[in-house]
């Protein structure tokens, strides 16, 4: 077994109601994602896959579809976010994702890792895991959730 890791990038607001500094303000963040497979390379002569645990444009592709394209460029408010949610709406054709929870980047990360679960292991069975999912919001901080933390 090997990893691979792809990187994608996304702009996103958000904001944390209770922190006590500026973070409780609406602001927004260049993302980056990093997607870790693990699983063993293809052996199939002729295939266009010989030789690659997934292509990585597969992986892009299915992120695309899955997470990235759903919150980039969008509003990442928590539905308990009452003033804030009330704004959003009364914006024609705002992009906005409701989460059950504080819009952090740990909780990010932990959607993120859920949500891209269940797609690459959907499609792809036990011929692949997702190891990890680790996003930045700024170049010096970042969450990550791995596949062995959850064991």
């Amino acid at each position: 077994m090997l990893t691979i890791t792809r990187k994608l990038e996304f702009d996103a607001g958000h904001r944390i109601p209770d922190h006590h500094s500026q973070c409780r303000n609406l602001h927004g963040h260049r993302y980056v994602l990093h997607i870790t497979l693990e699983g063993n390379p293809l052996e199939k002569e002729g295939d266009a896959g010989n030789g690659m645990v997934l292509d990585f444009s597969e992986v892009k592709r299915l992120a695309e579809i899955h997470l990235v394209s759903h919150w980039d460029h969008a509003f990442l408010v928590y539905e308990k976010d009452t003033p804030v949610r009330q704004f959003l709406d009364s914006l024609p054709n705002h992009k906005t994702v409701v989460f059950d929870r504080v819009p952090t980047v740990e909780n990010m990360a932990r959607v993120a890792f859920d949500t891209l679960r269940e797609v690459y292991e959907g499609f792809f069975g036990n011929a692949l895991v997702l190891k990890s999912v680790r996003i930045y919001e700024t170049p010096n901080c970042w969450a990550e959730v791995t596949a062995d933390s959850l064991a």
